[in-house]
């Protein structure tokens, strides 16, 4: 097997990985990923045990340890194109020998979780609930730079979705991946569940106006109305699909997790988001603690 050229996964020079500036044995297989920099020390306020705290621009890791349960909580920054760097990093961290650059015979598979915030699409999921995400249907691209597949009722889905939204005069290729089932059947209880939608961009990607115009005005309602089967899309935010995508080709298990902080159908927003927030630190870590 031809190793890994040094330009392509790159190390520095205490051999961790160039962006997350993590060795190995520095990072769990249980993963929680946050945007927020600053948020990773309000999940890993509830360890028990550090083992590391590494930070690299954005880029903050810390690992340790809550009961008998080894976690890494990990702060990706905003966007797809940073989940692009993450969620290979990790893989790489796990499944590619750094001292020979070759991919192991055996490939360890991540339990990977994203604690963030979103904004919901269904008048019936108020600000200051939870979404667990069935799917992250992607409209930003990223996903369309590898080589993807879908099944039949994905390729229905995202046709019906395309023909509703009229999506395609923007230009965009929409993708869609599943949540690990492993993992999405452990976050059942006072939490919603649906399609999130990956924007890329948080005002005209998302239908917001301040001093521009949309070219597509009634793209928003229409995510809001639009249904498939059972299928819903119940709030937008901009890393999940991206999560998604990149875990199912790469064998983990993802979960993505929203604080719902505004609701765009009411018009309102969170008077206290970072309750809301906490609220579901807690009861996430109290489930992954729980969990072999």
């Amino acid at each position: 097997m031809q190793p890994i050229a040094e330009s392509e996964l790159i190390l520095n020079s205490r051999g961790g990985v160039y962006h997350l500036d993590t060795r190995p044995e520095e990072i769990a297989h249980t993963i929680i990923t946050v945007g927020d920099p600053d948020r990773v020390r309000e999940v890993s306020k509830h360890f028990d045990h550090f083992e590391c705290r590494n930070q690299h621009r954005e880029f903050v890791t810390h690992t340790g340890s809550l009961g008998n349960k080894r976690i890494s909580v990990v702060s990706t920054g905003i966007g797809t194109d940073n989940i692009d760097i993450v969620l290979n990093e990790l893989d790489a961290l796990v499944n590619i020998d750094f001292e020979t650059r070759t991919i192991k015979p055996e490939l360890t598979h991540l339990n990977i979780i994203r604690i963030g915030t979103s904004g919901s699409l269904q008048k019936n999921i108020p600000v200051d609930s939870w979404v667990a995400s069935t799917h992250g249907l992607g409209i930003d691209n990223l996903l369309n730079f590898y080589r993807i597949s879908h099944n039949d009722e994905e390729k229905l889905l995202l046709q019906s979705l395309i023909t509703f939204t009229q999506l395609n005069h923007l230009s965009t290729q929409p993708y869609i991946s599943n949540a690990g089932s492993s993992l999405l059947r452990e976050f059942v209880k006072d939490i919603h569940h649906g399609i999130t939608v990956t924007c890329p961009g948080f005002y005209g990607p998302q239908g917001r106006v301040l001093r521009l115009g949309l070219r597509a005005p009634e793209f928003i309602n229409r995510l809001t109305e639009f249904s498939f089967g059972q299928h819903r899309i119940t709030n937008f935010e901009m890393e999940t699909a991206g999560i998604y995508g990149l875990g199912r080709l790469l064998g983990h298990q993802c979960l993505s997790l929203s604080a719902i902080v505004a609701n765009r159908v009411t018009k309102e927003f969170s008077k206290d988001g970072q309750a809301t927030v906490e609220k579901l630190i807690q009861k996430t870590l109290e489930i992954l603690s729980a969990s072999h």
